[in-house]
């Protein structure tokens, strides 16, 4: 999914050679078969899943026997997409059956391209590329769940365990980037969903994308919370170097347990500031993202973060308040009323003072800082902690006039 929310998928071959990696659902019957990777519509019955016990979970979506550890959601609703909705019921019939944990699943897709553009004016760059779609982190809070819909799935519990992979993604982006029309300016990574997540150490194919961008000398800015960008540090370090590449990383909380709630297969907040300064050794220039700030969960730590990080090694910073766009409002709310019961009236009123009323205000300019005084008295805050720290607000911005197509004009420069 693009950044300005448009669908890429008419570009996608979704899931043709993962068949035996991941199963779809039949909407006709409700029955679980091999496919495609892309759910087909119906306008059946909705499909139903009899468990032979009562069910203690309140939540009718999912399985009373499935167990969630180190997962962020606790629904797994149909997208809003979809012509049905998926219920769990009881049939009466008094058999035990045996606890199961939710498990990732992965699907591949192989796509014809993978630059996402964007016209957002409130955006710093326009061009994007995501290596995969899901995110086993598990962030509750992230504003890239409801581009699960799109794919036919829940933006709650699939998002973080159906995933889907891009293995031929290097080899697409070796292809636009070496188009006679194509024009430089900075990719952005990491926009949507992390590529430093854990399957990125299997299937590597982030560092196949950043051996593209570093044979074409491409500018690149990345985002992430994964401390496995660290085994990319010789491709990241030579291209920080030469001024074409910096990395954001992402912390929302000092407080370990909360992070553990918020974020349950994140690195913890001191792994990440670790993560910072062997970046900023390296040679990488490191951006702090102060994403998302909470009000009335997290925003009391501003300082102290923009401080850490500044401790750590990061040389800019940048913050975003929460964004909770479609399905996301319920997801987070039903986080709320089990982890944070309360403070949950206090944070959702909070939010709305800062969206004109609203839970969520998609409008540009207004969607990543929100408004009013709280929004206002935040980014005071910011700008304030982020000078003190000696970090800039805007960064260098990665290097363009470096770019070339491998083996283009070569034999002309012999002359």
């Amino acid at each position: 999914m693009s950044a300005t929310g448009e669908s890429d998928l008419a570009d996608c071959d979704i899931g043709a050679s993962a068949t035996d990696l991941w199963a779809t659902v039949d909407p006709v019957g409700g029955n679980w078969r091999p496919g495609r990777g892309i759910r087909q519509r119906g306008v059946a019955d909705v499909p139903e899943m009899f468990y032979p016990f009562p069910m203690d979970d309140p939540d009718p979506t999912l399985a009373p026997n499935l167990r969630r550890p180190g997962r962020g959601a606790r629904s797994n609703r149909a997208g809003r997409f979809e012509p049905c909705a998926r219920v769990v019921v009881d049939d009466g019939w008094d058999m035990p059956e045996d606890t199961r944990l939710a498990r990732t699943e992965l699907a591949l897709e192989r796509p014809r391209r993978v630059i996402s553009r964007n016209a957002s004016p409130d955006l710093p760059f326009d061009r994007s590329l995501n290596p995969y779609r899901g995110c086993e982190h598990g962030c509750i809070y992230c504003f890239a769940r409801p581009s699960h819909a799109w794919l036919g799935l829940s933006p709650g519990l699939d998002f973080e365990t159906r995933l889907i992979a891009r293995p031929t993604a290097p080899e697409a982006l070796r292809r636009e980037l070496s188009a006679p029309g194509y024009r430089v300016a900075p990719l952005a990574i990491g926009t949507n969903t992390d590529p430093y997540q854990p399957i990125e150490a299997r299937l590597r194919v982030m560092r196949g994308v950043l051996e593209v961008l570093r044979d074409f000398n491409h500018p690149v800015a990345v985002t992430t919370k994964g401390t496995l960008v660290e085994r990319d540090l010789d491709i990241l370090g030579d291209m920080g170097r030469r001024g074409l590449v910096h990395v954001g990383v992402s912390i929302t909380t000092l407080d370990a347990r909360l992070s553990r709630q918020l974020e349950p297969r994140a690195p913890a907040p001191a792994r990440r500031l670790a993560m910072i300064g062997r970046l900023a050794q390296a040679g990488c220039p490191v951006r702090l993202m102060l994403a998302p700030v909470i009000p009335g969960l997290t925003d009391h730590e501003v300082e102290g973060i923009v401080a850490a990080a500044a401790d750590a090694g990061a040389s800019s910073a940048e913050w975003i308040l929460l964004r909770l766009p479609g399905e996301l409002r319920e997801l987070f709310a039903e986080w709320l009323a089990e982890h944070r019961p309360d403070r949950a009236a206090r944070v959702m009123a909070r939010l709305r003072e800062m969206h004109g009323g609203r839970e969520y205000d998609s409008r540009w300019g207004r969607r990543l800082r929100g408004e009013g005084v709280h929004a206002r008295l935040i980014a005071q805050r910011f700008d304030l902690a982020a000078r003190r720290a000696g970090l800039s607000r805007d960064g260098a911005a990665p290097r363009c006039d470096l770019f070339r197509v491998p083996g283009r004009g070569e034999q002309l420069d012999l002359f």
